[in-house]
């Protein structure tokens, strides 16, 4: 049977390719990859409610229910163990995994992922791990472009485009959010938009929201209760948000970072066991930290009232009516949100930073609002309101992506009333992390590394360029004790005239150039008086391996030099670096990657 299909496969192929235009059959991939991702932002969306519902549904809203020291262990546990022994692979940063195979010009994603993030991010979710579906379900979406497009035999240049396809059909999918399906591929993968690029996304985002809207309804994903319209004079308090947003965007960043860093050495087990203790611990005193933390969005959308349910379950229950009881219940929320996603993913779970960025910028605007408003610092300022625009700035500010953020929070609760406030806020939080940081939390690993592809084209094409495959193997060694005359003997079979000394550790000691000993290297009677040591001399620089392709071009610049040796962390000589060669693969990157073709 399998043979028969893959037969009949073939045969489409073939036809194809006399028949039917690459360009042309590029849409139609296009509409089967935001149908794809559609049904598996679907499925993964039901799996955590199912699994949520269940759990949670009888719990006690007016006590404490210590089972919220036990979901989230069991979550994080299983989703580790199917990852661990079932997977055997890391799953985990979705989005960077996506920028790191767009950098490496394979755009090539292991065909696990299509299904892989959706099983261990439902079960970590669904259990309490306080982290969002929608870094898993984008990089389940970028596979499932990246293997349509190598089952299809697209040509390789098209499989970058396809991949952005699966990322915008799954922010489309799962947010009913086309517009921001496509802007998040452009600012957050940084894949370029011209007309070839614009039609295939689009293709993908629409049909992706439009499979969403059928099967869940028109309904926007947030209840939004508009409170106000917008008034001039509050843009100094909506400015004021922005850095808000951005400062929070900035500790969110950092303390994530700084705690993957701590637990990063540790072994698995460690891991789990300390990540478990404090997300159960966190989730215990504040579950609102359970889980993706929708329902406590939807609440501060709709309105608190003094009979608001953001408290139950919680120790903090009974000082729901205080006046700052709320304040002093959300600010530690706000400060441990980072904690309680890095101990989810950190402990064995899988899941993204997309919810906990809508999570914190909805609490961060809620809590900005209620003091100005308490303190009678604001103009009787609509705490919806800024909670919706508190959503736009921190996402804008983790994510360096103003316009995703602005777009994505008009489309996912319709308020397209506040669309210049909420531009203001985002871009005002972008430009305060920026100052900080700059790349996002998802590329920042991929920057230190020097494999971060961006919008400059001549650092993209750099990035593109593989160091491996430019490193020249056909130079011959010399020692630094063999004589003049070993060395005419070792020039006269080699098509070079550069020739790297080398210590019996194979570390290099310096270069001899043939223009040095020119004037000796033809005298029979010196061959046995000079030796390498000699005449041999430094090199303008020398290149270690691990270094970025843009810093090595700067070598060749400042250097002068056409051809530099190139070593390893510990000295020892690998090859040489020609740039001429850099100059030729530039060009056939170039040509490869961001030339148009009909």
């Amino acid at each position: 049977m399998v043979a028969t299909l893959k037969r009949y496969f073939n045969r489409f192929l073939t036809w194809k390719n006399k028949n039917i235009k690459e360009q042309h059959f590029l849409m139609f991939v296009s509409f089967l990859i935001g149908l794809f991702t559609a049904c598996a932002a679907l499925i993964l969306k039901t799996l955590i409610h199912f699994i949520q519902t269940f759990l949670t549904d009888n719990l006690n809203p007016e006590g404490v229910n210590y089972v919220y020291l036990i979901l989230p262990i069991i979550g994080i546990l299983l989703g580790g163990l199917y990852v661990r022994y079932i997977v055997r692979d890391d799953i985990s940063h979705g989005v960077t995994k996506i920028l790191y195979a767009i950098s490496q010009r394979k755009s090539y994603i292991k065909p696990h992922n299509m299904y892989t993030s959706v099983v261990a991010s439902s079960v970590t979710i669904g259990f309490g791990g306080s982290v969002g579906a929608e870094a898993p379900i984008v990089l389940t979406g970028a596979a499932i472009g990246s293997n349509l497009g190598r089952a299809f035999k697209l040509e390789p240049r098209h499989l970058m485009l396809l991949l952005g396809c699966g990322a915008a059909g799954a922010i489309a999918g799962i947010f009913k959010a086309p517009i921001a399906g496509l802007i998040f591929v452009i600012e957050v993968l940084m894949i370029d938009l011209t007309l070839t690029t614009v039609l295939p996304l689009l293709v993908s985002s629409v049909t992706a929201a439009t499979f969403a809207y059928i099967t869940t309804g028109s309904n926007a994903m947030f209840e939004f209760s508009h409170g106000n319209q917008f008034e001039m004079e509050r843009i100094p308090f909506v400015i004021l948000l922005g850095l808000f947003c951005g400062l929070v965007s900035l500790y969110f960043t950092r303390a994530m970072s700084f705690f993957e860093d701590k637990m990063r050495p540790l072994g698995y087990w460690t891991k789990f066991i300390i990540c478990a203790c404090i997300l159960s611990i966190l989730i215990f005193f504040l579950p609102p930290l359970y889980g993706e933390g929708y329902d406590t969005i939807n609440q501060l959308l709709v309105g608190l009232t003094d009979n608001t349910g953001l408290m139950d379950g919680s120790i903090f229950y009974q000082y729901k009516d205080f006046k700052w009881g709320i304040i002093w219940f959300l600010a530690p929320v706000l400060l441990l949100k980072v904690f309680a996603s890095s101990s989810t993913n950190g402990g064995g779970g899988t899941g993204g930073i997309f919810a906990p960025s809508l999570f914190l910028g909805c609490v961060a605007g809620y809590i900005f609002s209620y003091w100005a408003n308490n303190v009678g610092f604001g103009p009787g300022l609509p705490q919806q309101n800024f909670a919706l625009m508190g959503m736009a700035g921190v996402m804008a500010g983790v994510m360096h992506a103003p316009l995703t953020g602005t777009f994505l929070i008009a489309e996912l609760t319709g308020g397209y009333e506040l669309f210049l406030p909420l531009m203001i806020v985002s871009m005002v939080s972008y430009a305060t992390i920026k100052l900080f940081e700059p790349h996002s939390i998802y590329a920042m690993r991929l920057a230190k590394k020097g494999e971060l592809l961006t919008h400059h084209k001549d650092r993209a094409i750099l990035t593109l360029m593989s160091r491996k495959e430019l490193i020249e193997k056909n130079f011959e060694t010399v020692k630094p004790d063999m004589t003049l005359g070993d060395v005419v003997t070792v020039i006269s079979r080699s098509p070079r005239n550069v020739f790297p000394v080398i210590d019996d550790n194979n570390k290099l000691m310096g270069i001899v150039l043939i223009d040095n000993i020119r004037n000796i290297m033809f005298r029979p009677d010196l061959y046995d008086r000079f030796k390498v040591k000699r005449f041999m001399v430094s090199p303008p620089a020398v290149i270690v391996v691990n270094m970025t392709i843009e810093k090595i071009m700067r070598l060749f610049d400042d250097t002068k030099a056409w051809n530099l040796p190139v070593v390893d962390e510990n000295g020892v000589y690998q090859g040489f670096f020609s740039k001429s060669s850099v100059l030729n693969t530039y060009r056939e990157v170039l040509v490869e990657n961001f030339s148009e073709k009909d």
